[in-house]
């Protein structure tokens, strides 16, 4: 069973940085795309940024030029440093991985429990 545990959230003030971490943990075989969904009250649930294992990502246009995804295969980990936050980055942001999908995809095999990011104005 993998398990994926995110870190790194809280209150910042608009302008300032977080940077979001998430740990794949268990017996893994094999884990291709990972990346950062979130889900902001009474809205759905959007793709934020995703990073292959080779490295490619891809970012949702309301986070370009903000957010930067990077991950360490080594450490199985997948960051997600945020800058320039605004209001409407508040969420919950959630950690998923694919077992073979290079990219994110509705069909994620694994999900993080979340972490929540406030953004004050």
């Amino acid at each position: 069973q993998v398990q994926l545990v995110e870190s790194g959230g809280g209150l910042v003030q608009a302008g300032g940085s977080l940077r979001l971490s998430c740990t794949a943990s268990g017996i893994i075989f094999s884990i291709n795309a990972m990346g950062w969904y979130r889900q902001a009250p009474g809205k759905q649930r959007e793709v934020v940024a995703g990073i292959s294992y080779g490295g490619s990502a891809q970012y949702a246009d309301s986070v370009k030029g903000r957010f930067t995804i990077s991950r360490d295969n080594a450490k199985r980990t997948v960051y997600l440093q945020m800058n320039s936050l605004k209001p409407e980055d508040t969420a919950v942001y959630y950690c998923a991985a694919h077992k073979w999908r290079a990219t994110l995809t509705d069909d994620m095999d694994y999900w993080g429990k979340g972490t929540l990011v406030t953004v004050s104005s």
